[in-house]
Parts: C-alpha cells; sequence; structure tokens
C-alpha cells in the first residue's frame, strides 16, 4: 500500500503556521524585552494578537523558562495583575572583546547585565592559542560562580570581520588574517548552538540598539568607536549596514588632509591620524617636547587626568582632537543624514571638553543646519565592544524563529 502524500498546499500551510507562530513568538519576547514587565492583555493590545494566541505563546516561555511572572500594581482590590518579565540568571552568554593591547571577557545576563569579567593581556602573535586561553578562562568563570552552560557565545574584534562566517578577515592592530574563530569556539564548546563575531564598532553599536539608555528612539544612527583607530557602525532602520566586503563604517581610513600623516593602512592623511586615541597621544607628547617612543607609557585616562589638574596642556590637545572629531563627523552627517551620533571610547570622559568643540565644528562644516538637528552623544554603556560582543549572541537568541518543517 502506497503511504498516502499530503496536497502540497497542506504542507505550506503547515509550514506557514509555523512561521506565524515563531514570528509571533519573537514579537512577544521582544516586547517583554523591551516594556516589561508587562500583563498579556497589554501585549495583546500592543500587538493586536489575540488574547488565546499571546496565552498560548507565553505559556510556551514559560516553560522554557525565558518569563518570569510577578505581581503587578495598580489592580482592583484583591485582584492583582500579573506581569511577564525577562528571566535572568537562567541564559547566561559569554563574551570576548579582542583588542589590540588587553582582551576583555564578561559572563552577561539575558537582559545585557554584566555578571563577572575579567582582562588578559592580549598576545596577538598567537591568535588561535590565545583565543583558546580566552575561551578556557571563560568557561572557568563559569564553572567557578556556578553559572548555568552558556546559551551563545560572541565575540568583537578590532577589524574586518565577515560575520555570516564567523571569521577575522583583517585586523591590522592585531596582525591576524583569515581567522575562523567560530571553529575555534565550536572546538572549546561544541554544545553552545549560538556563535556570533563582529567587528567592535558594529557590536558596539548592536549593544546601544539592544540596551542604550538614550532619551530619543534609536533607530538610524552611527555608533563611533574612538580607541587606537576609529571605527564605525552604521544602523539603519535598526539592522546594521555591512557593505560588500563586511568594511562599512570604515570611516577612521577615510581621506581628512591630503598628503597628511601616513596611516597604517597605506594612505596619507585618514581620520584616525588626527582623531584616535593614539594620535592624542602623540600630539600630547608633541606639546610636551616629549619623545614619541614614550606613547606606550601614556595613555588617553592619562591625559584626561592631568586636565584635572588645571593643566592647560592636555585641555588644549583634547580640544584639537575634538576639533578633528568634528571634521570627519561633519562627512558622517553629509553622507549617512542619521538620526544621531553616539561617540564611545575613553574620550568621551572628557565629554565637557571635547563636545562643545565637535558643535563648533559642525556649526561650521554641516550642511543645511543637520547639526541641529543629527544628536551628538556619548554611549552610555560600559565598554561598548564588550556588551556588544554579547548583545550580538543575545541578539540572535531573541529573533531565532526555529522554523522547522
Amino acid at each position: 500500500m502506497k503511504p498516502i502524500r499530503r496536497p502540497v498546499h497542506a504542507q505550506v500551510t503547515n509550514f506557514n503556521s509555523k512561521v506565524v507562530r515563531n514570528l509571533n513568538r519573537s514579537v512577544i519576547l521582544n516586547l517583554i524585552r523591551e516594556a516589561g514587565p508587562i500583563s498579556r492583555i497589554k501585549i495583546s493590545q500592543l500587538t493586536n494578537l489575540n488574547k488565546s494566541t499571546v496565552s498560548n505563546i507565553v505559556t510556551g516561555l514559560l516553560e522554557e523558562e525565558l518569563l518570569i511572572e510577578e505581581f503587578g500594581k495598580g489592580g482592583t482590590v484583591g485582584r492583582s495583575p500579573i506581569n511577564l518579565r525577562l528571566r535572568t540568571g537562567k541564559h547566561i552568554f559569554g563574551a570576548i572583546y579582542f583588542d589590540s593591547v588587553t582582551t576583555k571577557i564578561a559572563l552577561v545576563d539575558i537582559d545585557g547585565t554584566i555578571k563577572l569579567s575579567s582582562d588578559l593581556e592580549t598576545q596577538a602573535a598567537r591568535p588561535e592559542t590565545f583565543a583558546q586561553q580566552c575561551l578556557e578562562k571563560l568557561g572557568t568563570l563559569r564553572r567557578q560562580f556556578h553559572y548555568p552552560p552558556f546559551t551563545g557565545i560572541g565575540v568583537s574584534v578590532a577589524g574586518i570581520v565577515d560575520s555570516a562566517l564567523s571569521k577575522v578577515v583583517f585586523a591590522p592592530n592585531l596582525g591576524w588574517n583569515d581567522l575562523d574563530l567560530e571553529k575555534i569556539i565550536h572546538d572549546c564548546f561544541p554544545e553552545v548552538r549560538i556563535v556570533s563575531l563582529e567587528n567592535d564598532a558594529k557590536a558596539s553599536a548592536v549593544a546601544e540598539l539592544w540596551f542604550g539608555k538614550h532619551d530619543i528612539p534609536l533607530s538610524n544612527f552611527v555608533f563611533l568607536l574612538v580607541d587606537r583607530g576609529i571605527g564605525a557602525g552604521i544602523v539603519v532602520d535598526k539592522n546594521v549596514l555591512y557593505g560588500e566586503s563586511h568594511a562599512a563604517g570604515e570611516f577612521g581610513h577615510m581621506t581628512l588632509i591630503e598628503g597628511g600623516d601616513l596611516c597604517s593602512c597605506g594612505n596619507s592623511g585618514c581620520w584616525e591620524m588626527y582623531a584616535s586615541d593614539r594620535a592624542t597621544v602623540l600630539r600630547y607628547l608633541a606639546a610636551r617636547k616629549a619623545d614619541p617612543a614614550l606613547s606606550p607609557r601614556i595613555s588617553i585616562d592619562d591625559i584626561i587626568e592631568s586636565t584635572r589638574n588645571h593643566d592647560d596642556i592636555p585641555r588644549k590637545v583634547l580640544t584639537e582632537s575634538a576639533y578633528y572629531l568634528g571634521l570627519g563627523i561633519a562627512n558622517i552627517i553629509k553622507s549617512v543624514d542619521p538620526g544621531a551620533i553616539i561617540i564611545g571610547g575613553k574620550i568621551t570622559q572628557a565629554w565637557d571638553i571635547i563636545y562643545p568643540e565637535i558643535m563648533r565644528t559642525l556649526e561650521k562644516r554641516a550642511l543645511l543646519g543637520k547639526q541641529r538637528e543629527t544628536g551628538i552623544l556619548p554611549a552610555t554603556l560600559p565598554n561598548p565592544p564588550l556588551l556588544g560582543a554579547a548583545a550580538l549572541s543575545i541578539r540572535k537568541f531573541f529573533t531565532d524563529f526555529r522554523v522547522t518543517l
């Protein structure tokens, strides 16, 4: 007897019902993440889903231990509304930020809370071995403090990254080329299903998008990461822009001054040669008439701290860096037209010094009064590239529709 075959339209209907259910699941889960604690009735009102659909999906999320119920306030006498919020402490994500000097690792909860963190001196000359050491340290921290197995692991790297393949294409400050970090992660943690890898600036943009604490809505913005170099994450309609070769946002290598200082990329006059932390330190040493070879011993933190001692030189140096930042930001505004530019990095600790100079520069350089429409804001998160690494995998977890036939 031949097996009974379902009509094609029945298979499509079954598939579509699963797609719709998982899409609704993602919508409800993200709404609770953003607006919780929130009641089932409020979820139904905001999503236009009927109450039974909301109830069924919420029941499943409770069984998955993604949500927790709690009594709210404002109910009638004898009856308090039952609200839903994310369950913390159950789903933990590992995060690693590979920088040229210091690599940071952390255990991050599903709501973006950093539970534990640790720093390691970067050993860039041995990328595979060093990555394994960082992952082993991550696992040791988890076991030592009795956290559950990792739901996902995210990594951010200062360089060009192919996030689809989880490979480092080129990280000039680390000297890494074509490094398959996904394989290394899976070799260390074969049980972890969600693995994410991204450029540090793009990861920072995802962190601000998911966990930022700004007073304005963030749908279209640029995250500008000022560190040893300068990189950017461009967000359009809440999606990160990657580019054809994963190099979108490499504004640090746009030419700011024709025939200027030689950059490590091989070009001259790149923006990061004038506005990065490295450029600020070299300018500070020049103002002090000190040997440039001392730059590894001086940090941007030292320069900012010097301004607290009523020293005019560090203030002047930081103001000059802010001027160059303003020149580059004006070009970004002209080319991208973002709703906001969020600046991250240690230089934002001197926001009272750099912000006025950035705005003065924009008033002269931006077109059509755009400097008044584009918010220039400091990052609201501690160490955005590290939290961004976790946010990459947390985002996948929340948008994983898990469609099966």
